[in-house]
């Protein structure tokens, strides 16, 4: 498995003190090199311009992070990889388009697959040429998985498939999709389902992307009709899907909310450049009691969201099994995020309605350039005083010259912030749903952190 210029392994044989500045400096020289490059700019909601980075990104050899070396992996730590993570995202750069195929598929793989499925798929995967997409969610199975309706008749050398999933992300785009189907109707229905992958290109599967709210469709509906899938893309064993896809959920938690937090924090930066600058008027939104509260609750949530991360990611490291605590994590991260954005369209006002702002998000162009909204860490030191929070950045070792936008007197960085923020409030709105609604999560921290009876 051959890289074009593995700077990756360079970088990751440097000893812990090193290792981070070097990567966080060729993180910073390399994006905004791949910025200037890319045509008008960078655009970070633009699904081409995500994919081309996370390209240049496998290239250079960060992937396969956690990998054993005899796929082509570093097998780093969770320690290190969390540190790439979170490097990755103070940078500016956005989450690329194959997440599924790195951070689920991968590791479900390793564990599960067999050799002549590892050897097939593994190598796609670390050069990022084959995208993978998720096939779980229905419109009758969502937050109740055990309930999905795709059907996967036995037949002579594999099985047919029928059925509908919804909410795919980047379906679209992907080259191959791992679905949950039922395989055996006459059993308990977490006991019927086996974990199947699918190749996107086969006949009989047909997509069509959802328009969102944003403008954009980065989730699809995936439609298979009597879709022939070989025997040897069983992953597992039969009617042992549910188990595959339990552990598949449990991969991605150490690192899941580290690149969040750090936007998280980054936003709230971006909220706090809108509440100091003065109107028409002279008025400045942070001379409110009201809008300095929720703004000190938001700093709050900031810092106690990376300390719940630090806590899972020390979990993970030390083996421990995935439990609720993860529903409590991402409760508090989705509305608090929610809430943040709420804040910061009420400081936009109209503004937030102008040409720039709304349509910008739809076309993936309105941020304009890198990290639009500011360079802070998941802990960013962020200051209630208001313009002392600059203060706090560089003592953070966060250099307003990464990033033109961090200066609050910067009109056009608040224009960049205001499209940025407003896209994300479009987009917040599914967040209480996606990955567990709200609800769901509530229900398992009441059984099984706080011990109260079923409904």
């Amino acid at each position: 498995m051959d890289r074009q210029d593995n700077v990756a392994a360079r970088i990751l044989a440097l000893d812990d003190d090193a290792f981070r500045p070097r990567l966080r400096a060729w993180l910073a020289e390399t994006y905004a090199g791949f910025v200037r490059g890319w045509p008008g700019g960078a655009c970070p909601r633009d699904l081409d311009f995500r994919r081309a980075w996370e390209d240049t990104l496998c290239g250079h050899g960060w992937s396969g992070l956690g990998w054993p070396s005899e796929y082509g992996g570093h097998g780093l730590p969770l320690s290190r990889q969390a540190v790439f993570h979170e490097e990755h995202a103070r940078c500016g750069a956005p989450l690329g388009v194959n997440l599924i195929g790195h951070g689920i598929l991968a590791p479900t793989l390793l564990h599960f697959g067999t050799d002549a499925q590892k050897r097939r798929f593994l190598p796609g995967i670390l050069s990022n040429r084959d995208v993978w997409c998720q096939g779980y969610s229905e419109p009758g199975a969502g937050s109740d998985l055990a309930s999905v309706r795709t059907r996967a008749e036995p037949v002579a050398g594999g099985y047919r498939l029928n059925g509908h999933k919804i909410w795919t992300s980047f379906a679209d785009r992907a080259q191959w999709c791992f679905v949950l189907a039922r395989t055996d109707a006459n059993v308990p229905k977490h006991k019927g389902l086996s974990f199947l992958l699918v190749d996107m290109r086969s006949t009989g599967v047909r997509v069509e992307p959802i328009r969102q709210i944003t403008g954009d469709a980065e989730f699809c509906e995936v439609f298979f009709e009597d879709v022939f899938v070989p025997q040897d893309l069983l992953l597992g064993a039969e009617n042992q899907g549910w188990k595959v896809a339990m552990a598949a959920a449990s991969f991605e938690r150490g690192t899941y909310f580290i690149p969040r937090l750090v936007r998280f924090a980054q936003e709230l930066q971006a909220v706090r450049r809108l509440a100091l600058r003065p109107d028409a008027y002279g008025h400045t939104p942070a001379s409110s009691a009201d809008v300095r509260h929720r703004w000190a609750r938001l700093a709050a949530d900031s810092h106690v969201l990376a300390l719940k991360s630090r806590r899972a990611l020390e979990g993970a490291m030390r083996g421990d099994p995935p439990g609720p605590e993860g529903s409590s994590t991402k409760i508090h991260w989705s509305e608090a995020h929610q809430r943040l954005l709420e804040l910061s369209l009420q400081m936009l006002g109209e503004g937030a309605c102008l040409e720039g702002a709304g349509h910008g998000a739809g076309d993936g162009k309105g941020a304009g350039k890198a990290g639009a909204v500011g360079n802070a860490g998941i802990d960013a030191g962020i200051d209630v005083r208001g313009t002392a929070g600059v203060e706090a950045d560089r003592e953070a070792g966060i250099s307003p010259a990464c990033n033109a936008c961090i200066e609050a007197d910067s009109h056009a960085d608040i224009d960049a912030d205001a499209a940025t923020l407003t896209h994300a409030y479009l987009w917040s709105r599914a967040e209480t749903i996606l990955a567990g609604t709200s609800e769901i999560q509530r229900n398992i921290i009441a059984e099984q952190m706080l011990g109260l009876p079923k409904a």
